[in-house]
């Protein structure tokens, strides 16, 4: 038999596999959080509708509901005014702001990339949905009705704080969160503040 004869590169103990440049590949655009935002709205503004529905057919007329030994008590309070039964009279501006408030959100929707900001925008836009649907459809009239709140803390009627509902609730904690983003330095597009100041 001949010698066999074996080519360079054909030796088992050499690495024969060609050297792999990696690519550094762009990173992807952060994703659209825009259906975050209409979830957390729609959930949100369900439980305000269904807590409001409740109490309405339930607390009409009855003296306040102690729970949790005192810390909490259920009431019906027909609110004219803002959030927390503040400036009371003046229900056709909290709906026209309240409107704007809506328009504003749907305006920024498609630029979310955000999940903080989705989460807390979808709460107010929750809220503020919520409350307006109160002021429209309630009476004593159209874009003046008054809106229920049913949340009294620490003693009845509001003494120790404004009456209010779900959708307040949703307006404040989505307020903070959306302030929190902002202290990080978290735009809703997904972008730091902090890096653009830097770059310019």
């Amino acid at each position: 038999m001949g010698p066999v004869s074996m080519e360079h590169g054909d030796d088992p103990g050499t690495d024969t596999e060609p050297e792999v440049v990696a690519e550094q590949a762009a990173p992807a655009p952060p994703k659209r959080r825009g259906a975050i935002l209409l979830v957390t709205a729609l959930v949100w503004f369900a439980l305000d509708l269904v807590t409001k529905v409740i109490v309405t057919a339930t607390l009409e007329g009855h003296e306040p509901v102690r729970l949790l030994g005192g810390a909490v008590y259920l009431q019906l309070v027909r609110n004219p005014g803002a959030a927390f039964s503040m400036a009371t009279g003046m229900t056709w501006l909290f709906t026209l702001i309240a409107t704007g408030v809506v328009v504003a959100i749907v305006w920024i929707m498609p630029k979310l990339r955000s999940t903080g900001w989705a989460l807390g925008l979808g709460l107010v836009l929750a809220g503020a949905l919520g409350n307006l649907a109160d002021r429209v459809f309630r009476a004593p009239a159209v874009f003046q009705g008054h809106v229920v709140d049913f949340v009294s803390v620490f003693a009845p009627d509001g003494d120790f704080f404004p009456v209010f509902n779900v959708a307040d609730a949703g307006i404040s904690v989505g307020g903070v969160l959306i302030v929190l983003m902002a202290l990080l330095g978290r735009d809703y597009d997904g972008s730091l503040t902090t890096k653009k100041k830097v770059a310019e």
